[in-house]
């Protein structure tokens, strides 16, 4: 049976940034910001070469351990066979280890790359099944549904794959993060998690976490309320406690505020007015950045934009 058809024009792919949990939503809130990963891919005749600048530049493989590679040969299997050759150009943007969907990006620039050089790889590989698999390559859906869907998403997984749906945040949201010199693991912060928790505190997070799909799409000044987490937060403070505590300061001003991801970045909700004052509680060792909500997701663009 012959394999895929490719592409002989490069393809460049365009994927943001990534907050999970919010708060409350454990492994099934993400909201994509308007931080982004371009990464160029075109099908070559032979080999592999890896180039990459920005972020991980100078500790990122350069060979098939790579995430993106990775990802884009666990595509091409599914697309029904590998290229001869593949060059791969990656700009990076979004910090690594700090809580804002990095991997995410990259397993999802890999696969949305390889459906783009592969001829009908649409039909081979859709929406749907692109959001399963890179749910199965991430280990869970929260991050990697909110890259390749952008906005705000849930997400949660079925005996067949990951689902997700999309809803649009209140305009009137501005997200600032918090981002610390120094990376936490994502396996260091989950190993810090019990194996139960109270009934209490599941409780209340269940609350917090469906008043923050009103809040965060309709009703932003219920924010402040409905980011509060007992499941997770509290635990992974011993392995961030700057970060720790510099969302308890925020919250104390009145800010809703929450470890992004698995940390130790620091995300504040915020709106206009206030996102000037809310930038100016960065202390030492945090460089707080105003970032876009992104509509779009993961996308190809043209190579010359």
């Amino acid at each position: 049976m012959a394999g895929p058809a490719f592409r002989a024009a490069a393809v460049r792919v365009r994927v943001p940034a990534t907050s999970a949990n919010l708060g409350p939503g454990f492994d099934a809130f993400g909201l994509a910001l308007g931080l982004y990963d371009d990464v160029v891919v075109r099908v070559a005749d032979s080999g592999l070469t890896v180039d990459i600048a920005g972020e991980g530049s100078d500790n990122l493989a350069r060979d098939e351990r790579h995430l993106v590679v990775r990802s884009l040969r666990a595509a091409f299997d599914r697309l029904g066979g590998q290229p001869r050759g593949l060059e791969v150009v990656c700009a990076n943007r979004i910090p690594h280890g700090r809580g804002l969907g990095s991997s995410s990006a990259a397993i999802c620039a890999g696969l949305v790359a390889a459906r783009a050089v592969t001829i009908g790889g649409q039909s081979l590989l859709d929406d749907d099944a692109l959001l399963a698999l890179a749910s199965e390559l991430e280990g869970h859906p929260d991050n990697v549904a909110a890259c390749l869907r952008g906005n705000f998403t849930v997400a949660w997984t079925e005996d067949d794959g990951a689902r997700t749906i999309v809803l649009e945040p209140s305009a009137e949201v501005v997200p600032i993060v918090f981002v610390p010199s120094t990376a936490v693991l994502t396996e260091t912060a989950r190993g810090l998690l019990p194996k139960t928790v109270p009934l209490a505190d599941a409780a209340v997070n269940a609350g917090r976490a469906a008043l923050l799909v009103e809040a965060l799409t309709r009703r932003p000044e219920l924010l402040l309320t409905a980011t509060e987490d007992r499941l997770h937060q509290d635990y992974r403070a011993s392995a961030m406690p700057d970060s720790a505590a510099l969302v308890a300061g925020l919250r104390n001003e009145g800010v809703p505020a929450v470890i992004s991801g698995a940390g130790p970045t620091v995300l504040a909700l915020t709106d206009e007015a206030g996102a000037d004052k809310v930038a100016n509680f960065a202390g030492p060792g945090f460089a707080a950045h105003r970032l876009e909500l992104d509509r779009a997701g993961a996308r190809v663009l043209p190579l010359d934009m």
